[in-house]
This record gives C-alpha cells, structure tokens and sequence, in this order.
C-alpha cells in the first residue's frame, strides 16, 4: 500500500520518510539517470535526470508513465498536491504502490513540502502552484540538485530541463458498452534546452501497462 501523509511540517515529513525508507532500502543509491519507460525512450533517450524538473502538460497519464519508468526500477517516488490521483490507475501503469508516497494537501507550504520530499524521494510528481516566484524556482532547482531528486511538474515550470506537452490523444480497444481499453497513443512533444522533438507514442507499448484500469480521458 502507498504512504499517505497529511499536511504536517516539511520537517517532520522529512523526518518521518528518512526513518520509513532507510529502514526498507537504505539511503538513496548513484547519481545515475533514472529509466524512462521503453514507450518514451526515443523522446528521453538519456532518461530522467536526477537534479532536473520536467514540466508535463496535457496529460495525467503521462506523468504516471514518467514516475513508472525509476518506480518498476526500485526507486521511490511522491506525489503532492494531487488528491484525485488514482491509485488504481497508477498500479495499472507498474508503479510500486509499496514505494509511493502520496500528500494529498501541501496547504501554503508548498515549496519547504516538495524540497521535504525532494530530501529523501528520487522523484516527486506535483500540480504547479498558481505563481512561483524565480529566487523560489531557483532555491528548489539548487536543492534537486543537491539531493539528485527529479522533479515531475504538472504544469509550467521555470528553468524546465524539457517541457513534455501532449498535443492529442486516442483511445482504442472500447466497443459499444463492452472491452478494454488496449491503446493510448500520445501526439507528444517534447522540448529539450535547444531542440525539439515530436513522435506518437502508445502508452501501451511499456511492457506491463495494464489501460484496463484506466477511465477515458488523458
């Protein structure tokens, strides 16, 4: 089962995750890229890099397919601020349930919340506030950097290392009121510091994707 945390101090939080995950796995391990899943490594051909944020846009489904990719690895991820994120959807995409740490609420703290999960989580997948300040986005690009922690933004983010915006998707495998859905193909873009680069990707071409689990939508 996921960790779910309420809305306590960022200290306590750290706290309270440093003694949960170094008594299950030890401190976190190299500094090496985290895997993308198979489906996106032609647009992420060096995977995710620890002490880099990725802004995500358009599509929910994309972002539990990049936390997927470091989470079937071994590493742990979060997520905060997202308090419709659907467990079943994200255990149908191979997240470990396990190694999930769910903060539904950050409140008013939001950035000292997500520099507390950056601490001790490989990456953490969060809904971009209303307004975040450059010195705030800069504070929290040094503290990634410093822990190797990834940062998974929905929405803009300042200083992106690639912004991943989903232009359209298509669902396929429903008939009329019966079957599973077998197919989500993203028209993805993906815009790295200098170049750009576009492809169809089929979600479900990830190994154990189960889009069974999925309700229609992005």
């Amino acid at each position: 089962m996921s960790s779910r945390l309420s809305s306590a101090s960022p200290a306590s939080l750290r706290d309270d995750l440093q003694a949960q995950i170094h008594l299950m796995q030890g401190k976190r391990g190299s500094e090496r890229s985290l895997p993308v899943l198979p489906s996106l490594s032609r647009l992420l051909p060096g995977g995710l890099r620890p002490g880099a944020a990725y802004s995500v846009q358009g599509s929910m489904s994309l972002a539990m397919a990049l936390l997927a990719g470091p989470s079937r690895n071994g590493s742990w991820c979060g997520v905060a601020g997202l308090p419709d994120f659907g467990i079943e959807a994200a255990a149908g995409f191979g997240i470990a349930l396990d190694r999930l740490v769910l903060v539904p609420d950050p409140g008013a703290s939001w950035m000292p919340v997500i520099a507390a999960l950056a601490d001790v989580l490989s990456v953490v997948l969060a809904r971009a506030p209303e307004r975040v300040a450059p010195a705030e986005a800069a504070r929290l690009g040094a503290r990634l950097r410093e822990r190797s922690a990834v940062l998974l933004v929905l929405g803009p983010w300042p200083q992106s290392e690639a912004v991943l915006h989903v232009n359209g998707y298509e669902w396929a495998g429903l008939g009329q009121g019966h079957g599973h859905l077998a197919k989500q193909e993203l028209e993805l873009e993906v815009a790295l510091r200098g170049s750009s680069r576009r492809a169809s990707v089929d979600l479900a071409d990830s190994g154990t994707v189960d889009l069974s689990r999925h309700r229609m939508g992005a």
